[in-house]
């Protein structure tokens, strides 16, 4: 089964220090590990890909690999290993990895691009759940609102948007997968690559308003509840936050 961190994700800041012999402490080029062999793994990085693991859960994303030094020094387990979002997934936990070519994450900066979310939520939220417009676009879709936008073939499937609380808190909300592509692990993808853009930004905690049949789901990725349950105009909600 594959193995959740237990801890935040590893920061974007020393994700590359990580990948070292962990034995010595000696950093690499990057290529090469222990004896001198190319990291199998190591041809996913940089690549969107979906993993099945032996217990048929599904994982996507683009993911940070790890020698078998590392799963040895962490883990006790030596085996090379691959990272996406808050779960470690070593070779032996893996029954299919394949690339998704055709998958793309955007961070929405272009109005073209700013369509693709807006399509996303208007066909998996507003139209389902007979939201209206005025409700689904709200204040906090301005000109200063961060988006991601998940495209395969170019095609919008996958969205999310983000605002900052303040200074060291930025908020993820409107996170939606059109209903094709859910339980793929592509929601866990959009909500990584805001998580890593904040960071980015120089936030050091995110937040959601997790609708209260989500909650298990945010506490997957190491979210905790923060407030009481909220009753909103369409769903009930708790908030949840993360340290970074």
């Amino acid at each position: 089964m594959g193995l959740q961190t237990g801890c935040p994700a590893q920061s974007f800041r020393i994700r590359a220090l990580l990948r070292q012999v962990c034995e010595t402490g000696s950093p690499n080029d990057g290529k090469m590990y222990g004896d001198g062999g190319m990291m199998k793994m190591l041809r996913y990085e940089g690549k969107i890909v979906r993993v099945i693991d032996q217990d048929g859960r599904a994982f996507t994303g683009v993911p940070v690999a790890f020698p078998a030094e590392y799963g040895m020094h962490e883990y006790n387990r030596e085996e090379e290993s691959i990272r996406l979002g808050d779960y470690q997934l070593f070779e032996s936990d893996i029954a299919e990895i394949r690339e998704l070519p055709d998958f793309s994450i955007l961070r929405a900066t272009e109005t073209w691009q700013q369509a693709g979310a807006y399509y996303v939520r208007i066909q998996a939220m507003a139209k389902k759940h007979h939201i209206s417009l005025r409700q689904e676009f709200d204040g906090h879709d301005g000109p200063d609102t961060k988006y991601i936008v998940v495209t395969d073939h170019d095609f919008p499937v996958a969205t999310a948007r983000m605002y900052p609380l303040d200074k060291r808190r930025m908020m993820i909300g409107r996170v939606v997968v059109l209903p094709e592509y859910r339980h793929q692990g592509i929601g866990t993808m959009v909500v990584n690559e805001c998580e890593d853009w904040a960071e980015e930004l120089g936030f050091t905690k995110t937040v959601v308003e997790s609708r209260d049949n989500k909650v298990e789901f945010y506490e997957q990725m190491l979210y905790e509840v923060c407030g009481e349950a909220v009753e909103g105009e369409t769903f009930r909600c708790i908030r949840m936050e993360k340290d970074l």
